[in-house]
């Protein structure tokens, strides 16, 4: 019945609104602009959405109904603001353009949807940010894993892996903040994936929608990428059999061709990766570290990417991005580009000639997607020879480096003669912005264009003369040649002269003012200036798209030559920061050793200034040095400390010199943080919970060449489970995952564990006493804290003095009563009495339940012997 109400309502349209609403039936779940003339309107639900998200009037249009559709538009010259915004707000947008000129249209002008646009299929580089990939994602999920890949049609750039059942859901976050896409499609059955993404849409920001399930199935997935790749089999591709990023590959493939209506030819590559080719970082590692972007304000000033970014070009910036959100576990492929960073530091010259000619290169990997889209300019056309022009220069600096990578680098770039050559001579040096309004290709590139323009050029010369000519036949004096859209050329005569006009002039129109009229000899003139210059931008569109068309050939030479030219660009800002920052190149190697001396954290001291910031020494290895326990007051810096460690590891994994004066780094396959502590209300879960979990995944998941960094574990409950809960995570650390770790702890029962537990060792921040306050050293030493300085801290803060005095007056009665430290009772309101246990206490504890456990009618008398033996050693220890 509802659709045949909806038919007849149809029948009832007016023939523009039929077109519109089958139109429109084809995109449901996009907003539809629909160009009308000068503008793209939208109807219906659609302008009541898009006039409330673009705060623009919404009115009405007679549509054949008894109501007035809703309608809101926008011009056509500034949609590109419009269309930003409201896929900023995660909607997409159809663009339906007329497909035929209206002036030859019989009827109503022929209408079609051009490209779908999507949060993750943005190519207008104005809307998008130039150092930052704009990626959409496709994942697969199935019983035995998930295939994940990810694309950026701007770039050309497209990646697939796929992840194995065993810690699916930890590793695919963990993938997904490290691409950080900014749209996803998945398979209508992944009942357990939209769950997953629906848990964490608000921690990456994202786009999810769900995709045909039939696009994700096998046979359709393999058949398209054939299809698309020109190829018989996938073998040549890079998957295996079976490999499940097939399917999330070609459902992807699939979804950008039916949005994008077009080949995307540049998407020409499919580079397939191991999630252990790269460091993992989990999302809340990445947050704690501020690799990217700062944890509060999301800025990247005071991050990492902050201060290693001096790039030139955008695609170096991407690059180096890429670099830091992936750090390398190869120590080959990280020694080589610490070779090359190496090499551009100590030769300045260089250094200062790849600046001078990398800030005149524009986005090549940009322009080549604009390229394969059809979407270049001629003005882009003029940035790519620009562009080419320095490249020759880069091919001559690094021929004398004796550096494997940047000679790799060297080879993988293409001067494109062909190409510089066929755009000096074709296109104009300053050409038009439009592409249909002539002014694109240079005179004497073209026979047929250079006759054109002259006889254009000598036609105003001629209309000019005509001007002349009648003033002086008829004595008008004021007599003017004009020009207008509707009426062509035309003779104006003022109204005070009519009686002077000639009979053979033809009067063509009325003004207040003024008569405007014709002659045959204006306009057979015309007909040849007019016919000229129409025929002169029809042919220059013609020979640009020819152009176009032969340097689209050349596409994936172009992206090989952008890939280098950024690669070039990130060690380069690598090299410059090292001499800037005074850093230097450290050991890295296979071993499980990290020792660096006077190690400074790059954040930080570059806020404070050289020699502003306190170095510090760190040791940590797989045998005695295992656990470093860090005890010390708030404030005092031990959390700058720990990050300290964990980010020049990673810079060093990077291929980035590092802030210290030397340093030896065994690689490390994860780091884990686990600093600070919120409540997560909107998955119901208290600070405490949310501590917990991220301590179970890094238990779960670290393995012995794993990075521990960790703030203060127990702290979110009370005093007694806390103490608790950590002596046992460093224990378990200890004896299980022998891993290395920075632990920091108020606990100070905990400096009791070095010499009882194997590979643990105390160190603390130094403090200096100066009456009832203290000065922060940020010296790192060996030894523990004897004091929390809790109420000296609450000072600097800014506590009243009220609140001071009276919390040293508790904490001297506190101390009289020795609670922890002797076992001493003290009455409560109830009149109970609670002991509080010393870290002995807990051992003791261990001791009897090991005791209890021993099954004596099972136990011979050799094994009862060495259980004594190893009880009495074990309690001597106490």
């Amino acid at each position: 019945m509802s659709h045949l109400k909806e038919a007849l309502q149809l029948r009832k349209l007016t023939p523009m609104m039929q077109q519109y609403t089958e139109i429109k039936n084809q995109y449901k779940d996009t907003l539809l602009l629909f160009r009308l003339g000068d503008f793209y309107e939208l109807f219906f639900d659609d302008a009541v959405v898009a006039s409330r998200e673009l705060e623009i009037a919404l009115t009405g249009r007679d549509c054949g109904l008894e109501e007035r559709a809703p309608m809101c538009g926008v011009p056509h010259h500034s949609v590109h603001n419009y269309i930003n915004r409201l896929i900023i707000k995660g909607y997409k947008v159809a663009i339906c353009e007329q497909v035929e000129d209206p002036s030859e249209a019989k009827g109503i002008v022929k209408r079609d949807v051009v490209r779908v646009i999507t949060p993750g299929t943005i190519i207008d580089t104005d809307l998008l940010e130039e150092k930052k990939n704009n990626y959409i994602m496709s994942i697969y999920w199935v019983d035995e894993g998930c295939g994940l890949t990810y694309a950026d049609i701007s770039t050309g750039e497209l990646f697939s892996t796929e992840i194995l059942q065993k810690g699916l859901e930890q590793n695919l976050q963990n993938e997904i903040s490290k691409i950080q896409p900014k749209e996803i499609i998945y398979c209508i059955k992944d009942s357990n994936l939209k769950d997953v993404l629906l848990k964490y849409q608000g921690n990456f920001d994202l786009f999810a929608s769900e995709y045909q399930d039939w696009k994700f199935e096998y046979h359709q997935a393999a058949n398209q990428l054939k299809r698309h790749f020109d190829v018989l089999t996938l073998d040549g591709l890079g998957f295996t059999n079976n490999h499940l990023g097939i399917h999330s590959t070609g459902a992807l493939i699939d979804y950008l061709q039916t949005t994008q209506k077009r080949a995307l030819n540049h998407l020409n590559k499919i580079n397939i990766y191991t999630l252990n080719k790269t460091m993992t970082l989990d999302l809340t590692t990445r947050k704690n570290l501020e690799l990217t972007e700062t944890l509060r304000e999301k800025k990247k000033k005071g991050s990492l990417l902050w201060v290693l970014d001096k790039t030139m070009t955008s695609m170096g910036g991407r690059m180096i991005r890429k670099w830091i959100e992936e750090p390398l576990v190869d120590a080959v492929e990280i020694n080589q580009r610490l070779e090359a960073v190496e090499a551009l530091k100590n030769n300045t010259l260089i250094r200062q000639e790849l600046k001078a000619n990398l800030k005149n290169i524009y986005d090549l990997e940009r322009l080549a997607g604009k390229i394969a889209y059809g979407s270049i300019t001629p003005r882009d056309l003029i940035a790519l020879r620009n562009s080419l022009n320095h490249v020759p220069n880069l091919k001559i600096l690094l021929e004398n480096i004796a550096s494997p990578l940047l000679q790799s680098i060297l080879i993988s770039i293409d001067e494109h003669q062909d190409i510089k050559t066929l755009i000096e001579k074709a296109i104009q040096e300053d050409p038009a912005i439009a592409l249909k309004e002539g002014n694109i290709i240079k005179t004497g590139y073209n026979h047929d264009v250079d006759e054109l323009r002259r006889a254009s050029i000598e036609g105003k010369s001629w209309i000019s003369n005509l001007e002349s000519q009648e003033r002086e036949c008829t004595g008008i004096k004021s007599l003017k040649v004009g020009y207008n859209k509707v009426f062509g050329y035309y003779i104006e005569v003022t109204k005070s002269n009519l009686h002077m006009v000639p009979k053979e002039y033809i009067r063509k129109q009325t003004l207040s003012n003024c008569e405007r009229y014709i002659t045959p000899a204006l306009k057979e003139i015309e007909a040849k200036v007019l016919g000229a210059e129409e025929k002169v931008v029809l042919l220059e569109y013609q020979l640009f798209v020819n152009i176009r068309s032969i340097i689209e050939k050349d596409v994936p030479h172009i992206q090989q030559t952008a890939h280098a030219i950024a690669q070039l660009d990130a060690l380069y800002s690598l090299a410059e920061v090292a001499y800037e920052n005074g850093y230097t190149k450290p050991i890295v190697n296979d071993g499980n050793t990290i020792n660096i001396h006077e190690g400074r954290h790059p954040v930080v001291e570059k806020i404070l200034g050289i020699n502003m910031f306190v170095a510090n020494d760190t040791y940590l290895d797989e045998k005695n040095h295992e656990i470093s326990v860090i005890t010390g007051p708030n404030m005092a810096g031990k959390s700058t400390y720990m990050r300290q460690v964990a980010l020049i590891v990673l810079m060093a994994q990077i291929g980035s010199f590092i802030p210290a004066t030397q340093a030896e780094i065994g690689i490390v396959d994860r780091i884990f943080t686990r600093v600070g502590a919120s409540d997560d209300l909107s998955q119901g879960q208290s600070t405490f919970m949310v501590e917990m979990s991220e301590m179970a995944n890094i238990l779960n998941n670290a393995s012995s060449k794993s990075l521990l960094i960790l703030d203060e574990i127990g702290r979110g409950t009370s005093t007694f489970d806390g103490l608790s809960i950590a002596w046992a995570v460093i224990e378990y650390i200890s004896k299980l995952l022998k891993c290395k770790t920075l632990f920091s702890t108020h606990y100070h029962e905990l400096t009791e564990l070095e010499g009882k537990i194997n590979g643990v060792k105390n160190y603390c921040i130094s403090v200096k006493e100066e009456g009832e306050s203290i000065v922060f050293l940020r010296k790192v030493i060996e030894g523990s804290a004897d004091k929390s300085y809790g109420i000296q801290v609450a000072k600097l803060a800014g506590l009243p003095n009220d609140v001071i005095q009276r919390a040293q007056l508790i904490l001297i009665d506190l101390e009289k009563n020795d609670m922890v430290k002797d076992n001493e009772t003290i009455d409560n309101s109830n009149n109970n009495q609670n002991q509080q246990l010393n870290f002995d206490d807990f051992h003791r504890e261990e001791i009897l339940q090991e005791i209890k456990n021993i099954n004596l009618l099972e136990t011979t008398p050799l094994e009862a012997i060495n259980m004594l033996y190893y009880l009495q050693k074990k309690a001597n220890g106490i």
